[in-house]
This record gives C-alpha cells, sequence and structure tokens, in this order.
C-alpha cells in the first residue's frame, strides 16, 4: 500500500483513531492490509472483519504477534497496537481500497482493468497479468479475490510504481458487481460471457446478464469495453458503452471479431489456434488445455492491446504460461494415468467444456473417465442441468462416467437412462467411497477428469489421484 498517516487512514474511514506506543496521528504506515492474521508482516495493517463463524476481532493479538502495527475494529480491543474504530469494517476496506486507488491514479500512469463472466474470470486474469507483467508493475488477484473481501485487498496491494491494477468481479448478487467496480472506474471492462453459474442466485439468466453488465456501466466514460461478439448477452452491452462514449473491441471466433481465433486444434499437451487481428495472422500455442480457454486468451489478448500491446508480443508471453490455475484443468498423474483436476467451480457451460477437452484429448486405445459432483447455485434449472450434463456424458462416449455425492445423484440418473449401464456409469456416496473405487478401476492408458463445484471439493479427490499416479 502507499504511505499514509494514521491520521490519514482514520480520516479515509471516517473512523475513530486510537494510537497506541509511540504511534501519533502523524505515524506513517505502508504495509500490506489483509483480514488474515496468519498473512501478516512487519508493518502490515490488520481488518478484523467478523465472520460467519469466527470473528476477526478474536485475532488482533496475533496479528500483531506477527507484525501488524495497525488494527482496523468494530470496537476497541484489548491489544498493544494503534487502532482505528470503524462503523463497518469491510465497508471500511472498501473506502481505504478507493482512497489508495484514487490517490496513485491520480499520480499518473496507473492503468485499470476490471473482468467479470460467468465462467473464465480467473484464468483471464492470470493471462492478462502475464502479458502486462512485462510493461511493468502488475497488482492481481490472488487466486479468485474478487468479492467484497477480496477485490478491496487486491487493490490494497498498488504501490506508486504500480502501472496496471487488473481486477477480478464475481458477483453475490445484483449491485454487487457496480460497487466493487465503482471502487475504482476501470479504464478497461472485460466481459466475457453469460451463463448459468450462480443463476439461481439472480433469478434467471437475464438477471445475471444485467449483473455483468454493471462492470461496463461502472467503468470510467471515454474507456475501452472488451466484449464477447459470440454472447448475444454480452454483445448487447456495447449499446451501454457507447452511452458511456467508450470504444469496443470485440473479440471471439466469429469473422466479425476484431481479436479473433482460427484453426483450433486441441490436444492433450495444450490448445493451438491462430490469432487474427487486421491483416495480422500470429500462431499461438497454450499449454493450457481446453478449447474454451481459447475464448479467455483473445479476452485478454484484446484487452492488452486496447492498453498498447501489440498482438505478437501479448501471443508469445501467453506462450509461456504453463498452467491457468491451480485446480483449473491442471493435469496432474503421468503418462500411464492422466488426471485433468478442473473442481475449482462448475457451472453447465463449463462442465460441458471440460467434458468435451475430455472427449477431444483421448486417443486411440485410450478410455475417458469423467469423476464428477454437483454444479451448485443453479436454483431452479439444477435439475435439468444436471440431466443435460448426464447425457452430454453419454453421447460424447465417456466411457466411465464417476458420480459422487448425493447432490449429484441426478447426472448419474440421467446417464443410465441415455444408455450407460454395466458399471459404465457409478455412482458413490462421497469422496472416500469414489477414491477406493478409482483406486483399483483405473488402469493404464486412462484420461481422468475430476469435475464438480468448488463447495463439493472434488479438487481434494483430484489430488489424491494425481498423487496416486504421480
Amino acid at each position: 500500500m502507499i504511505a499514509l498517516s494514521l491520521a490519514e487512514i482514520a480520516e479515509i474511514l471516517h473512523g475513530e483513531l486510537r494510537p497506541a506506543g509511540s504511534d501519533t496521528p502523524e505515524t506513517l504506515v505502508d504495509g500490506t492490509v489483509d483480514t488474515d492474521s496468519r498473512e501478516m508482516a512487519p508493518g502490515s495493517i490488520f481488518v478484523a472483519k467478523p465472520g460467519e463463524t469466527t470473528d476477526g476481532h478474536r485475532f488482533v493479538g496475533a496479528a500483531v504477534e506477527a507484525g501488524a502495527v495497525l488494527a482496523i475494529v468494530e470496537r476497541p480491543v484489548d491489544v498493544a497496537v494503534s487502532q482505528i474504530v470503524v462503523a463497518d469494517a469491510v465497508g471500511a476496506l472498501a473506502d481505504l481500497a478507493r482512497a489508495v486507488v484514487a490517490r496513485v491514479r491520480e499520480a499518473g500512469g496507473l492503468r485499470i482493468v476490471g473482468i467479470t463472466g460467468s465462467n473464465g474470470k480467473t484464468t483471464t486474469k492470470n493471462f492478462l497479468a502475464r502479458i502486462l507483467a512485462d510493461e511493468g508493475e502488475t497488482v492481481a488477484p490472488i487466486r479468485s479475490y474478487n468479492n467484497e473481501v477480496g477485490a478491496p485487498l487486491t487493490m490494497l496491494r498498488v504501490t506508486g510504481s504500480t502501472r496496471f491494477l487488473v481486477s477480478e468481479f464475481g458477483a453475490d448478487g445484483p449491485g454487487s458487481i457496480a460497487r466493487l467496480a465503482g471502487l475504482v472506474e476501470p479504464d478497461v471492462a472485460v466481459v466475457l460471457m453469460v451463463g448459468l453459474a450462480h443463476a439461481g442466485g439472480f433469478g434467471g439468466i437475464e438477471a445475471t446478464a444485467r449483473a455483468k453488465a454493471e462492470l461496463v456501466q461502472a467503468a470510467r466514460p471515454g474507456g475501452v469495453a472488451v466484449l464477447n461478439i459470440d454472447d448475444p448477452r454480452v454483445w448487447a452491452m456495447r449499446d451501454i458503452a457507447a452511452e458511456r462514449g467508450m470504444s469496443v473491441v470485440a473479440f471471439g471466433q466469429g469473422s466479425a471479431a476484431e481479436v479473433r481465433a482460427e484453426d483450433v486444434v486441441v490436444s492433450a499437451s495444450g490448445t493451438s489456434c491462430t490469432i487474427v487481428h487486421g491483416t495480422e495472422r500470429t500462431p499461438l500455442r497454450l499449454h493450457v488445455l481446453g478449447a474454451h480457454h481459447v475464448s479467455n486468451a483473445l479476452a485478454a489478448i484484446a484487452a492488452a492491446q486496447a492498453l498498447g500491446v501489440p498482438v505478437p508480443a501479448a501471443v508469445e508471453r501467453l506462450e509461456t504460461v504453463q498452467l491457468a490455475e491451480r485446480w483449473r484443468m491442471q493435469p496432474l498423474g503421468n503418462d500411464r494415468v492422466r488426471i485433468i483436476n478442473d473442481a475449482y467451480n462448475a457451472s453447465p457451460d463449463s462442465m460441458a467444456a471440460a467434458l468435451r477437452t475430455l472427449a477431444q484429448i483421448t486417443g486411440p486405445g485410450e478410455r475417458t473417465v469423467a469423476v464428477l459432483g454437483a454444479m451448485s447455485e443453479l436454483g431452479d434449472a439444477a435439475g435439468e442441468e444436471h440431466d443435460r450434463i448426464g447425457l452430454l456424458a453419454v453421447r460424447l462416449n465417456i466411457r466411465r462416467i464417476v458420480v459422487v455425492g448425493p447432490e449429484a445423484r441426478r447426472l448419474y440418473v440421467s446417464a443410465v437412462g441415455e444408455g450407460s449401464w454395466d458399471s459404465e456409469a457409478v455412482h458413490l456416496p462421497d469422496q472416500d467411497a469414489a477414491f477406493e473405487y478409482l483406486k483399483n478401476e483405473l488402469r493404464d492408458g486412462d484420461r481422468v477428469l475430476v469435475k464438480s463445484s468448488n463447495s463439493v471439493g472434488l479438487r481434494h479427490l483430484g489430488d489424491r489421484l494425481g498423487e496416486l499416479f504421480s
């Protein structure tokens, strides 16, 4: 974080400053900011956030022992550290992020990119951060820091020398993206797709589209909207961009896209295509598995190009990316039994894309095995969408369909109804049962996909299988 005095921070947060020890209102702090006492380092600022199962105020002492020099609290605590007492710790985090980013931007040189979409945010964020890192100091979220806590924490890593801030915006309901993106007003707004991920929390896909459009509405007037022309709901957001005086860059695989991909080929070692931009044709070889990641790469390339990075340079840097993110199409195992751990999250779109990738990368004499758990937060569409995935798995000729957990049973029933009999499809109650089954079932030549929503936790099963066959 940039250096601020205790008095300045208290003013920004509309809080009451309680200096401790030798601190005065003029004492400067410039350490990292976090809500996790385990992440503290010398000079850090600890935000005591109340939680659903615990309370950050209980950990102020631990944070100080680890090096924190300031605690932002909702009530004073009996710990020898300077404190700023605020009405709402999470709100204070947002206020501090807004002020810090505004000061750095005002000093000149900081460009901000916001990314949202039902799928692909984290991969696109990582792709873009890799491209921009060679241009100058780049701050991007750790893992999926895209909510009301994670997004401000990322913003607060900005310093006076930061050239690019890449923010990822998730949504837990209408208005959340508007609040988060409104903290920084991105210069470039990237919208990837509108799908059924979390649709249950929004009331349907049209409401989801309105929520994603909040990023374009919150972007800086006169900025750039990078929109997926292949998704009609995303492409319709160009009207909002026009109202805000923004230019629009279309990415996709259609001929009308300004940044598009042709000749996409998926293999077990990665994904290749040709990036077309104007008269330029640049071959791209991604190490990341799956045709669906081509769209994420296009979005990153288009956003980078809007920031002045030539397409060939962006492509060259993307080719150095070995892994999109842990638990996202992560190759594990060995040449005999390959595990693809893609169980960080799951929606109908990403589940279908992962199954198609599994089918595409499995060669003659090899066997496809899909280990599937439930897709969460689909609301009324949950039953129908699990049915659809069961049908798709059979129609893709997946040879073994291993369904884990009671919430995913309908997927299993659908697969059996479509014709996956004679042990081709099995339903197991939990991860341990699935591990024991797979330990004996898997054989040389198997290509195994592990896929579920994060809440189901099959990513840990994927890790166990990876270790077993390493």
